[in-house]
């Protein structure tokens, strides 16, 4: 069996992988793995073969990595609302307490609400901005 045909099953077994553990990462290995049978495709030896699975298959991690690592100032998935359906909602606060937190009625249960830290407590409408624990992070609207 061609050198390359090797390097295409093993390509296909963990793109099959990653469809089974939805691991991402393993498609960067699959791309990996396929720059591999292109390069014995074009006629390299076994050890510019895996040279080349290693380099590309390993720098595709390790790009995927920097891309998709979160930065400091991208927002937490707390205050995503398309995984939090609370983020957004609005809520009447009546007073404050002493040490900056409130209780309030909302979805028929008694939260206790916080506010962002710097903004000073106002009483009024407020927007839910994210979870922290079981607390509302309220913002003003």
């Amino acid at each position: 069996m061609e050198e390359s045909t090797l390097w295409w099953l093993a390509a296909g077994a963990v793109v099959v992988a990653e469809l089974l553990t939805g691991s991402f990462y393993l498609l960067m290995v699959a791309i990996g793995l396929a720059a591999a049978a292109l390069a014995a495709h074009l006629g390299g030896g076994l050890s510019l073969q895996i040279v080349t699975a290693a380099v590309v298959g390993g720098g595709a991690v390790v790009a995927w990595y920097l891309v998709k690592k979160r930065r400091p100032g991208d927002p937490s998935a707390r205050a995503d609302r398309s995984v939090n359906l609370d983020v957004g909602e609005t809520i009447l606060i009546e007073s404050w307490n002493a040490d900056g937190t409130t209780s309030v009625k909302y979805r028929g249960a008694t939260w206790t609400a916080i506010h962002r830290p710097g903004v000073t407590p106002s009483t009024g409408m407020h927007r839910v901005a994210e979870l922290v624990g079981n607390r509302l992070l309220v913002d003003p609207v």
